[in-house]
């Protein structure tokens, strides 16, 4: 059942290729220039990390971000967070008119980003015998669209 349900989490995340490659351009724009693409990651979400700075294939000019981190013009920030937990970072980003992109977990609406994607997790894959759900694959989404993302800056950085 968990092989089934996660099928399906990645054929709607997979929906979203027009995102996903508009967030690959974003990042792209930095990484092609002289910018950083920085990660801010929340949560579970922070998953992403170790596998875009120390994995085997790292994102080129990626690093983490910190709430010290001084952004750029020519720097990029890729938010990853489950729900609203970066919502202050997204509200001071766009004051200061700095381009971002988003992946949300939960389904969002109304954020002014550059780009989004949402993996759209509402509630658990599975259901449970009392009628809860659990498997809130919220770090499994967000590798995947990091995998689909860095493949997409990949082949622009090689043209």
């Amino acid at each position: 059942m968990l092989t089934t349900q996660l099928a399906g989490l990645f054929q709607r995340i997979a929906q979203q290729e027009e995102s996903i490659e508009e967030t690959a351009r974003l990042l792209a724009q930095a990484a092609i220039g002289e910018g950083t693409i920085f990660l801010a990651a929340f949560g579970e979400m922070k998953a992403v990390l170790p596998v875009a700075l120390e994995g085997a294939e790292p994102l080129h000019k990626a690093v983490e971000w910190t709430p010290q981190s001084i952004v750029m013009p020519e720097d990029r920030v890729w938010i990853l967070a489950r729900n609203d937990e970066a919502d202050e970072l997204i509200g001071r980003l766009n004051d200061a008119h700095l381009p971002f992109a988003v992946l949300f977990g939960e389904a969002r609406e109304g954020i002014e980003a550059d780009a989004a994607v949402s993996l759209g997790i509402r509630k658990g894959l599975i259901p449970l015998d009392d009628g809860s759900r659990s498997v809130h694959p919220y770090a499994i989404g967000a590798l995947y669209v990091f995998h689909a993302v860095k493949l997409a800056i990949d082949e622009m950085l090689a043209e």
